[in-house]
């Protein structure tokens, strides 16, 4: 009987114990999915904008970012779990302008729901496209333009007007530290537009000429003074190809203004030089840009300012090297 009564204390022992163990893990439980419930949201489109809105917002809310990195802005798509995400967040920040040409009716979607939505491309005095002899994308004359991004000047208005519209409609953040996020990231920005002014000040007048891929940096000329001489593809959006005239003409464009250099997206750049061997004659050089996606972590670009300084360096050294010799 003493036997039996001491594995039955035993028994009830070991019964209060687990029953103890799974109180607390039950309670750890309820207590992590009330903080991620309580965690506020922010869903962002574009990985460009994406980091740019986590270095203003910091640790005061949770930033998701559909696009990946290396992806394209005008061709991703969003899974049926990245749209539903949208429509759960606090607030929704979009390039907008017709970039995110797969996802802004999900943002619309989002918006009638009820979910505030912030368009960071018109809200910082967006350009145009514009046309022109100098090859500009003449199907796109009087459309915005959505590349803001290369005029550091804009994204130092765009980072403001987030860390605006954080505090307005993202309860539980802190707004003081959002007001310091912001102003650490501005003295940033304004050094990066320092180092690009200085780097670009070395390129004479007579090579200050550009010719890309497709149209993507507008801004970037009209803020620093360069001439847009032509694209590859004669449009805003990577979705479009050229035709025979299309690049009869940038040809001529390029060898009327002395171009031999050709700035393309990392992504791309050996089927460009193709295209272009065959119309140059081999002549033309081909120099790679980050121009709308944000890479993978130790790839070059990881970040909006790791971006624009590598392309302020390749601009650069692109346009101040004497022959295309040698090139791709």
């Amino acid at each position: 009987m003493r036997g039996t009564e001491r594995t039955r204390i035993r028994v009830a022992r070991l019964r209060r114990l687990v029953m103890g163990l799974l109180a607390l893990v039950v309670a750890a439980t309820a207590t992590a999915c009330a903080r991620t419930e309580e965690q506020p949201r922010i869903v962002v489109t574009t990985n460009i904008l994406g980091d740019i809105t986590r270095q203003v917002v910091g640790d005061q809310a949770e930033v998701t970012v559909l696009m990946k990195p290396n992806a394209d802005p005008h061709s991703f798509g969003l899974s049926a779990v990245q749209a539903a995400e949208l429509e759960r967040a606090d607030l929704v920040v979009y390039n907008g302008l017709g970039l995110e040409e797969n996802v802004l009716r999900h943002v619309d979607a989002a918006r009638e729901a009820g979910v505030a939505t912030f368009e960071a491309g018109a809200a910082v005095d967006p350009l145009t496209f514009r046309t022109g002899e100098d090859g500009g994308p003449k199907e796109e004359s009087g459309q915005p333009d959505p590349h803001f991004w290369t005029d550091p000047d804009r994204v130092r208005k765009a980072a403001g007007l987030i860390a605006d519209r954080v505090g307005e409609h993202v309860e539980g953040v802190d707004d003081q530290a959002i007001r310091a996020n912001a102003g650490r990231y501005d003295k940033q920005l304004a050094d990066l537009t320092a180092f690009m002014e200085k780097s670009f000040d070395g390129i004479p007048e007579d090579r200050r000429n550009l010719v890309t891929n497709h149209h993507v940096f507008g801004y970037l000329a009209d803020r620093f003074g360069f001439r847009v001489v032509g694209a590859v593809i004669p449009s805003g959006t990577t979705l479009a190809s050229p035709s025979s005239s299309d690049l009869r003409s940038l040809t001529r464009a390029m060898e009327q203004a002395g171009v031999r250099t050709v700035f393309a997206d990392s992504s791309q750049p050996g089927r460009l030089a193709e295209v272009l061997r065959t119309e140059l004659g081999g002549e033309a050089r081909v120099v790679e840009l980050y121009s709308e996606s944000l890479t993978a972590e130790n790839e070059g670009a990881a970040t909006y300012l790791q971006m624009m300084r590598a392309n302020t360096t390749a601009m650069t050294d692109g346009l101040t090297v004497g022959s295309p010799e040698g090139t791709q």
